[in-house]
Formats: C-alpha cells, sequence, structure tokens
C-alpha cells in the first residue's frame, strides 16, 4: 500500500491544491505550469475533473462519490486510478493533505 493512500485513508483527511500553479483549458482537457518547480502537466479530461474537485479541501472519498456518480466507472476502479493520479500530484508537492479543522 502507498505512503498516500495510507494518508488519505486516514479519517479526518482533506486533500486541495497547493499554491503557485497555472492552469488552463486545452481542447477540453486541463493542463498545469508549476511556478515552484518550472514543469508544465497535462491533467487530461478526468484529471482535469478531478484537479478542480480539490480546488478547495475535499476528503478523498467526496472525491470518489463526486467521479462515481459522474462517470461510469466502479468504486474500487475509482480509488485506485485517483489515488495513483493524487501520488503523482503529492510527490511533485501540487496537492496538499491535512486533517479537517
Amino acid at each position: 500500500m502507498s505512503e498516500l493512500k495510507n494518508v488519505l485513508l486516514a479519517e479526518n483527511r482533506t486533500i486541495c491544491q497547493s499554491e503557485g500553479q497555472i492552469v488552463s483549458d486545452m481542447n477540453g482537457e486541463k493542463v498545469m505550469l508549476s511556478i515552484s518547480n518550472g514543469k508544465y502537466y497535462n491533467l487530461g479530461t478526468t484529471g482535469g475533473a478531478i484537479w478542480e474537485l480539490i480546488r478547495t479541501p475535499i476528503t478523498f472519498d467526496g472525491i470518489i462519490v463526486n467521479l462515481t456518480e459522474k462517470y461510469d466507472v466502479k468504486k474500487e476502479e475509482c480509488e485506485k486510478e485517483v489515488i495513483n493520479f493524487l501520488e503523482v500530484l503529492w510527490k511533485e508537492d501540487l496537492v496538499k493533505v491535512s486533517n479537517i479543522a
């Protein structure tokens, strides 16, 4: 089990965007430039949907509920893919995970 998965599944955790990114829509996909590390990212369509969800702090379960309602995907597959996506962002310091206040 990944380190981030353990953190996300812990009670009272939220995830949100880190500051310092410039995000734009290109042909229905989200693209992002990180000011802090100078890297460019193509978040894609689904990644862009996740990025919008984490604009404000949201729980992992909140992300999953939203995506399974919006897309034709099973909960288990959605959880796996979201964790993989968030792990990439987390390792790049593009998202923050914290306790609910």
